[in-house]
């Protein structure tokens, strides 16, 4: 096929049937950073691939595809991140106001170490070469892409009741160092992702009093910044 020549692989866009619908939203809806609810049962190889494969699908500016997953199962590995954790936890909880520290403190983040897999997903900026179709006025639109594909997983995960937790929270020198990153690999984020038999209904930082969900119509503008 011709580069010019896509006619033929075109395929009719049609509406999902309601049941398929409503599954998509039920996914978006129910889908929660998981901290602490992680059971100790292994994920199957199959099911990994099919999560992996789902971030795979996700789009990418210039089709450069940036996304790079490290698999870390091993107990040492994960004791050795969960202590970068911590020590960058620490320095965290000072950062809030006197009145935010005992509740920061008070939320638990086990996951690193009760998950049953964790995934370091990182962005390669040079996969697509020097000049990136779509890259070539924002820079970062690579590392927005591979957001896209933590999305992709976390949504499939929720549907194959596999929960998921963002780990944000460490220097990313420590990371790097323990995983033998390049320095030229941007650290994205460490998934911890193992079964779960319950799910907050809501966010956990809402019903602990953290933060509340904004109004929507709060945060749509009509035609001009500021203009409802």
């Amino acid at each position: 096929m011709r580069p010019d020549d896509t006619r033929h692989s075109l395929m009719p866009a049609f509406e999902f049937a309601e049941h398929e619908k409503a599954a998509v939203y039920r996914a978006i809806e129910t889908r929660r950073d998981v901290r602490n609810e992680f059971l100790p049962d292994p994920l199957s190889d199959e099911l990994i691939n099919k999560l992996l494969s789902a971030a795979h699908a996700a789009p990418s500016v210039g089709f450069m595809q940036p996304w790079n997953f490290t698999l870390v199962s091993g107990a040492d590995i994960k004791n050795a991140v969960w202590q970068a954790f911590s020590r960058a936890n620490q320095e965290a909880a000072l950062m809030f106001p006197d009145d935010k520290q005992s509740l920061y403190r008070s939320l638990k983040l086990e996951g690193i170490r009760k998950a049953p897999l964790s995934i370091c997903v990182t962005c390669d900026p040079t996969r697509g070469g020097d000049v990136v179709l779509g890259r070539t006025h924002n820079p970062r639109m690579d590392v927005y892409s591979t957001v896209c594909a933590v999305q992709n997983l976390w949504l499939a995960a929720r549907a194959e009741g596999v929960g998921v937790g963002w780990v944000s929270i460490f220097h990313d020198d420590d990371i790097r160092k323990i995983l033998g990153i390049p320095d030229h690999i941007e650290i994205v984020a460490w998934l911890c992702v193992g079964f779960v038999s319950e799910l907050y209904a809501e966010p956990e930082l809402a019903l602990k009093g953290w933060r509340q969900r904004l109004p929507l119509d709060e945060l749509i503008f009509k035609d001009r910044w500021g203009e409802k």
